[in-house]
């Protein structure tokens, strides 16, 4: 391998888990270049639920508590009706007491800020496009980036380029990748209302609508409704959540109402029903979105991507034997992973029931939360109380060891 290749690291995408395992990576002693294609770092204007797992997960580079002193969700909250009827209540404690950890809303912009902070400068290279075109499957020879301004040798590729990825496409191109999930979604985030509401996620017969804080005051909040894959309304999304949420309850179509087109945003939602074979190969590994994609019904996507990247890391060590620790990160994420994309899309299919019969029994079987708040929490037993493989990397960078040098 040529002495350039050595102890590099070349990240495809720089979008959460791409961030976190580059972070995680320079921790560990690797040089690291993250690749974006897109022009700016500029995450889409939404929000990310950061649930415990996550926590506990950047609290290994040192960015756990950063996160959770942006929790902004006090006290009651739950789940309702169309109507306004409570299903069930719970509380902000709920997840700390059953978890060790809070559950904590933040604008994807943040975290992102949060992630490329601590990342020596030239890190990140935008405009960047890049494309795979040797995993480094042949022992002693490195795997090769190509971008438009010459190939990149590496010792470890990363493809963390979301959903299309052309890195997993070059990896596996027998594989069908994600397959549309049979509903769509819309994510705004608007000023708060003047009238107060509490936290909620409310389900319809194939709709469900939630609106959530954030610290700094505004409100993020999300719908997602069953319709056919590329559909786009003729007037406006606007005028289509207007036509299919404006007249459930409060704060719903306030918040409606203070959005502007432009910034309402429309995805279909495509999940990994095919699992690949292995999350790497050769040189080259998968990570987020690339790897398993899911359903957003739990809201995994990003927690289990900022996993990867410690996991990443925890098997990676520079220098030492590459392919043992690429299959030991395969052993542990694929079936994890894999494992709540199933959960994901069972759950998916319990928010999108239509008939009234079947949307009256789940409605009932919900209600049973408000006998016990920590049932609904049940639902993340095994996800939320996971803990990384090693407690930090944050005390091993450059500057800590240098002071540990002085002391000394």
């Amino acid at each position: 391998m040529s002495q350039q290749a050595q102890h590099r690291a070349v990240v495809v995408g720089s979008g959460i888990g791409g961030l976190t395992a580059a972070l995680a990576l320079h921790r560990r002693g690797w040089q690291v270049t993250v690749l974006e294609r897109a022009a700016a770092l500029e995450p889409v204007g939404a929000g990310i639920g950061l649930a415990p797992n996550a926590l506990r997960a950047l609290d290994v580079v040192g960015l756990g508590d950063t996160i959770r002193d942006l929790a902004a969700w006090q006290g009651e909250g739950g789940m309702r009706a169309p109507s306004g009827r409570w299903l069930s209540r719970t509380d902000s404690s709920a997840a700390v007491e059953r978890f060790g950890d809070p559950l904590v809303l933040v604008h994807r912009a943040t975290l992102v800020d949060v992630l490329a902070a601590p990342l020596p400068e030239g890190t990140i290279r935008t405009g960047a496009p890049a494309e795979l075109v040797d995993p480094g499957v042949v022992d002693g020879r490195p795997a090769v980036v190509r971008t438009p301004e010459g190939d990149i040798e590496a010792e470890l590729v990363v493809g963390a380029d979301g959903i299309r990825s052309g890195v997993r496409g070059a990896l596996y191109p027998e594989h069908p990748g994600a397959a549309y999930a049979g509903f769509t979604t819309w994510r705004v985030v608007v000023p708060a209302p003047a009238e107060p509401f509490l936290p909620h996620e409310t389900w319809g017969r194939g709709r469900l609508w939630g609106t959530q804080p954030l610290k700094d005051g505004r409100i993020y909040a999300y719908g997602a409704a069953a319709a056919p894959a590329g559909e786009h309304s003729a007037d406006g999304e606007k005028a289509e959540l207007l036509r299919r949420y404006g007249d459930w309850h409060h704060p719903v179509p306030e918040i409606i109402a203070a959005a502007t087109e432009d910034r309402i945003l429309r995805h279909d939602v495509h999940h990994m029903t095919t699992s690949l074979p292995a999350y790497h190969r050769g040189r080259t590994v998968l990570i987020g979105d690339a790897a398993h994609a899911m359903c957003p019904t739990m809201g995994q996507g990003g927690n289990q991507a900022i996993e990867d990247g410690i996991v990443l890391a925890h098997h990676a060590a520079p220098g030492a034997g590459l392919g043992p620790a690429l299959a030991a990160y395969s052993a542990d994420r694929l079936p994890r992973t894999m494992g709540i994309v199933d959960k994901s899309a069972k759950i998916a299919k319990l928010m999108m029931l239509s008939s009234t019969p079947a949307v009256a029994l789940r409605d009932g079987v919900m209600t049973l939360a408000r006998f016990g708040p920590g049932l609904a929490l049940r639902t993340f037993d095994g996800i939320a109380d996971w803990r990384p493989p090693q407690r930090t990397y944050a005390a091993r960078t450059p500057v800590h060891q240098a002071q540990q040098a002085q002391q000394a």
